[in-house]
């Protein structure tokens, strides 16, 4: 690996370490985690010096690569950023690395229109965007939909590698309902979007029960080299939610024939974008659509559902109807009562 991009990792590594502010970060602690980084990624077992990672701090302070890092050091030991907000990531692109993503989008785009490659043109149009805008000081003229505050979204990386890897991972994680966090060891098999929210799906232990960890409920992350990783020998990523809105699957549960009437107001919606791909419209009349799809009854099929309103309506199975009946009664009665919100 060239020594360019040997400094390139180490900076990474060290801009993380200081941006995680739960914990405190000496020089030792800057060489070990430099270290095993490089080991985990690039199989590099040479131990790396005090001496490099001061140099990297002070080339990271100065204005050599553009960082002007606010590295500081509290107590005469510990270093972290003086602006909490601060990352390396977070810098302006240079003229240079703009010609070169510039020269990689026009590559890209030749393979936009081959079958094999559908699935990049989302890719090759956001970064076609990303380097015009950036090119031209303008604005994105193409708005995707983003949230810039979610939590999480800094894991991604590390959990990508873990599982490209085969390595495990140690996490602390605290979902919604759980009244503390938890620490454990967890096995990643892919990661899945939904909504502009990303999960780490995987397992936990040799029972191969599958659980989505959403990241924005992680509170700390770090490689485990002591686990043995355990592979994904029992699902396909892609047929995995075949029969399910969003990612709660159960994998014991059959899909069900869900039979829904939609009002005119929002029957083109629907018709135009499906809410799954078992879609199939059963009839059409002056007052809306009725529509068929199969999937598992879960959470997010049931806020889909109430998302529309008095606009949709289930006709079958019965049992589902009376549970979205139910709810939308006990919301009329929430909004009828004068005490429902507390001071």
């Amino acid at each position: 690996m060239p020594a360019n991009r040997n400094a390139l990792v180490r900076y990474k590594t060290i801009d993380a370490c200081l941006r995680n502010r739960q914990r405190k970060w000496t020089l030792d602690d800057l060489v070990e985690k430099v270290s095993d980084t490089l080991y985990e990624y690039e199989g590099i077992d040479k131990g790396i010096s005090i001496r490099t990672i001061q140099a990297d701090i002070q080339m990271m302070r100065s204005d050599k690569l553009g960082y002007f890092a606010p590295i500081i050091v509290i107590d005469k030991k510990y270093y972290t950023y003086e602006d909490p907000k601060y990352s390396i990531t977070n810098i302006p692109i240079s003229n240079a690395d703009l010609g070169r993503m510039n020269e990689a989008v026009e590559l890209l785009k030749q393979f936009k229109g081959f079958s094999h490659f559908n699935q990049l043109n989302e890719i090759v149009q956001k970064l076609e965007d990303h380097v015009y805008a950036a090119a031209h000081k303008k604005q994105s003229v193409i708005n995707f939909e983003k949230n810039e505050n979610l939590k999480g979204l800094s894991y991604l990386d590390l959990l990508y590698h873990s599982i490209v890897q085969k390595k495990a991972v140690e996490l602390t994680y605290q979902s919604f309902k759980a009244q503390e966090a938890n620490t454990f060891i967890f096995h990643v098999w892919w990661l899945k979007e939904f909504k502009n929210r990303w999960f780490a799906v995987g397992v936990r232990g040799v029972k191969k029960i599958i659980m989505h960890l959403a990241l924005d409920r992680i509170q700390y992350l770090c490689p485990d080299e002591k686990t043995d990783y355990i592979e994904n020998d029992l699902y396909d990523s892609e047929t995995f939610y075949q029969d399910v809105i969003g990612v709660t699957v159960s994998t014991g549960l059959k899909a069900e024939e869900i039979t829904l009437f939609v009002a005119n107001e929002d029957a083109p919606f629907v018709e135009t974008k499906p809410l799954h791909h078992s879609q199939k419209i059963l009839n059409k009349n002056k007052d809306g659509i009725t529509v068929q799809i199969k999937v598992q009854i879960n959470f997010e099929l049931e806020r889909e559902i109430l998302g529309f309103g008095d606009r949709m309506q289930i006709i079958s199975p019965a049992a589902f109807k009376k549970r979205i009946h139910d709810r939308l009664h006990r919301s009329v009665k929430n909004y009828e009562t004068k005490n429902f919100i507390q001071s």
